[in-house]
This record gives C-alpha cells, structure tokens and sequence, in this order.
C-alpha cells in the first residue's frame, strides 16, 4: 500500500482533523484517507450527473429539413435592423 506524508499543515487545519477523527473513532491517517475518498466519490457522482444531463439533451433538437432549408429558413426569419427608422418615445 502506498504511503503519503503531508508536510506544513495548519496547526488549526491538524487540530481540526484529529478532533472530527476522534468522533469517527479513527486515526488522523484513516479520517484522511475517509475525506478524500469522499471527495473524489461526490466529484465522480457530480461528472456522472452532469454527463446523463448533456446526454439528455442529445436529438432533443430534431428536424426532418436539410441543412439547406434550415439556413434558409434561418436567414428569411433574420430582420433587417434599421437603426435609423427605430423610434423612441424618449428622444422623439
């Protein structure tokens, strides 16, 4: 099994771990190791969610036109912005 040793720590952020592992009834090393795990299982389980999230928008947009038809329509439904002919009721 491998080793890791964490050099420079917080006196707060040590004190802070050996009182939550007393309440686990673990060691220092075994409430670490506890957290980390934790943290890589949520940040897995988050990447997963939003992964089936993205994978329910796939063909959500579908339609039966060609890509030519859609420019087209996309193009005839573009109005022209005339800035000239917009009136405002303040400056009128």
């Amino acid at each position: 099994m491998a080793n890791l040793q964490v050099r420079d720590i917080d006196n707060r952020l040590y004190e802070s771990l050996k009182r939550r592992a007393e309440l686990e009834h673990r060691s220092i090393s075994q409430e670490v190791v506890m957290i980390i795990e934790n943290h890589l299982k949520r940040d897995n389980l988050e990447s997963e969610i939003q992964t089936q999230e993205f994978l329910k928008l796939t063909n959500s947009w579908y339609d039966n036109k060609d890509a030519k038809e859609i420019i087209s329509d996309i193009r005839s439904s573009r109005s022209r912005n005339n800035r000239s002919r917009i009136t405002d009721e303040l400056f009128d």
